[in-house]
């Protein structure tokens, strides 16, 4: 007897998801304009800044936790603008583009 069978017998009511991966939608807001993303250095520290986001403060907040979680870095966000810590501009576009927004990139 598998493990599987020994689950089906503990758990009868239980349902089974199926293989496919299931995409769920963000909890914050989704804009057609697209981000700009680019690279500076303050007081010697390089930092990506995403501006023209227009989502509400709770939306932005959401974002920038995403962000920060997901590459386990600093930053925080103010005057509509999202500032990470470090030069993660290529990793942030590529996940931002996943989630479903159009990023564009300014700068070298």
């Amino acid at each position: 007897m598998d493990l599987r069978n020994q689950l089906k017998d503990l758990f009868p009511e239980h349902k089974e998801l199926d293989n496919q991966l299931k995409t769920s939608k963000p909890d914050f807001w989704l804009q057609d304009v697209p981000l700009i993303c680019k690279y500076e250095k303050r007081k010697g520290k390089p930092i990506t800044i995403l501006e023209g986001y227009t989502g509400s403060d709770a939306d932005f907040k959401k974002l920038t936790s995403k962000i920060k979680k997901n590459f386990s870095v600093g930053g925080s966000y103010k005057n509509e603008a999202i500032i990470i810590q470090g030069n993660y501009r290529d990793q942030i576009m590529i996940l931002l583009k996943e989630i479903g927004f159009n990023v564009k990139r300014v700068g070298g």
